[in-house]
């Protein structure tokens, strides 16, 4: 990655200043940016359904309506396809001036367990399509208002909501304090695998739903997607459609509109060569030969996730010389809504020279993430499109919050505030002035709670003015059934 002279000043800085002048500079930044200051949600005068509309422009417009549709199902759901409205709300509220690269949108569940390249499993962030540099404190103002929405979604108490915000907090102001006196390495190295959690677990059941979480990840691997997925045709591999959420783009259950991309292309294998050959420069030499030894089979559309509906996402499938199977998904990038919310200082901005959001989605991961997939890389594609590539499942496993009693939920707040202090830490060298803008003290606890539950009190507003416009027409909302009744497979 390139670095503009400023950047490089601003490293010399860091690593000449002493760690009491460090220290100094995070209790300085309180001098703009009081601790108390977070409690406040800002300015929000604004349309939540125009900032909604906005975030839909490029988007493939037949699934438009699937994306509200996923949305409205609760608040909560809402809430997770809705990071530009607390992006731009984050962005009327003073900040730390503490920048460093931020997830963008680290909500509860954009956290879950994977295999590292070495096969142990790992549990971290594992969404960064909102990525970019901004101030640390807006991913904890995310994640500690998911928590308070998701347990108004579950009818938890308030004293339930704003312990599991007390818990988040504070466990980040402890792991950040720890890992303020970590060495480089030591830092670099430090991974959060299933083992260590269940270790420092606090309770039998904890232990129990951890070592469950193990076994069901050591089954969802590529090879058990083959043949959930997949039927071999004439010798080849051919992934079955399940629309809406799986379709061939040139064929009969296609949702794309004959002007979309050269996507709907009839032979895909042209489509995708340059894009491929694009992708696979972007990776490492050893990477690059272990992937020339798999056959590309087919390529589908895949909707994925709330917020991420409508753009594009492909998936590839790959078998080797004995018809192993590997899965790549193949995802659109634009750009961040704390991009296009938050101006990050100039340094922080020539540093990069990034002009590509796939590239920046790779770097963003690689730099907040313990461990990042093998495969991780990034590509073009038609009209100029933006894309990165990973595994599409390799013992990936998300938490399902719904079945957690409160114990569990309190452990899993922990977790959470755990994974977002090692990711910050790694990814700025920051710890030590965090840790110091923060303090020992509870004062910055106290007012993101007060923060994650006025603001969730707005998300609730959000939604009730969204489902108003979904029911007088003003938004087109379908179900996943709804759609799926459109066609015949």
């Amino acid at each position: 990655m390139p670095v503009h002279d400023d950047s490089k000043k601003a490293e010399k800085r860091m690593t000449s200043s002493t760690i009491a002048e460090r220290e100094a500079a995070g209790r300085a930044a309180r001098e703009h940016s009081k601790r108390s200051s977070h409690r406040a949600v800002g300015d929000l005068d604004r349309d939540p359904v125009a900032l909604l509309r906005k975030s839909s422009e490029g988007r493939v417009q037949r699934l438009v309506p699937l994306r509200y549709g996923r949305m409205a199902v609760s608040p909560f759901t809402f809430f997770r396809g809705t990071a530009i409205i607390q992006a731009h709300d984050l962005s009327k509220v003073q900040d730390t001036g503490i920048v460093m690269p931020i997830c963008g949108d680290g909500h509860l569940m954009n956290f879950g367990g994977f295999a590292t390249p070495e096969r142990q499993l790992a549990f971290d962030l594992n969404d960064f399509d909102e990525v970019a540099y901004g101030p640390w404190e807006w991913d904890l103002k995310r994640l500690t208002a998911s928590f308070v929405v998701a347990a108004r979604h579950m009818r938890l108490s308030r004293s339930t909501a704003e312990g599991l915000v007390t818990t988040v907090a504070t466990t980040y102001r402890d792991w950040m304090r720890t890992y303020a006196g970590y060495g480089t390495l030591d830092l670099w190295y430090d991974r959060i695998t299933f083992e260590r959690m269940i270790e420092t677990a606090v309770s039998p059941e904890a232990r129990r739903t951890l070592r469950r979480g193990m076994e069901k990840a050591a089954s969802r691997t590529h090879e058990s997607m083959l043949e959930k997925m997949a039927e071999r045709i004439d010798g080849a591999w051919h992934i079955r459609d399940v629309p809406p959420g799986l379709f061939h783009m040139h064929g009969n259950n296609t949702l794309f509109a004959p002007e979309d991309d050269g996507l709907t292309a009839g032979d895909w294998r042209p489509l995708i060569g340059s894009m491929y050959e694009d992708y696979l420069k972007t990776l490492t030499h050893d990477r690059r030969n272990l992937l020339r030894h798999f056959e590309p089979q087919d390529l589908v559309f895949k909707v994925v996730g709330v917020g991420s509906v409508g753009t594009r996402c492909l998936v590839m499938l790959h078998t080797d010389h004995l018809d192993k199977p590997l899965f790549l998904q193949i995802k659109e990038a634009g750009q961040s809504v704390v991009g296009q919310y938050y101006k990050a200082p100039r340094h922080f901005r020539t540093a990069t020279g990034i002009r590509h959001h796939g590239e920046r989605v790779v770097r963003g991961q690689r730099a907040l993430q313990a461990v990042s997939d093998i495969f991780l890389g990034w590509t073009t594609g038609p009209l100029g499109r933006h894309f990165y590539v990973r595994q599409l499942r390799d013992m990936k496993l998300s938490a399902n919050i719904e079945l957690f009693d409160n114990t569990l939920l309190e452990g899993y707040a922990r977790i959470c505030g755990w994974i977002m202090a090692r990711a910050h830490a790694k990814a700025s060298g920051q710890a030590i002035e965090i840790s110091a803008y923060i303090g020992r003290g509870d004062q910055f606890a106290q007012a993101l709670t007060g923060y994650a539950c006025a603001y969730a009190d707005q998300v609730e507003k959000d939604y009730e003015i969204f489902i108003k416009a979904c029911r007088n027409g003003d938004l087109e909302a379908r179900t996943d059934e709804d759609m799926a009744a459109d066609f015949r497979v």
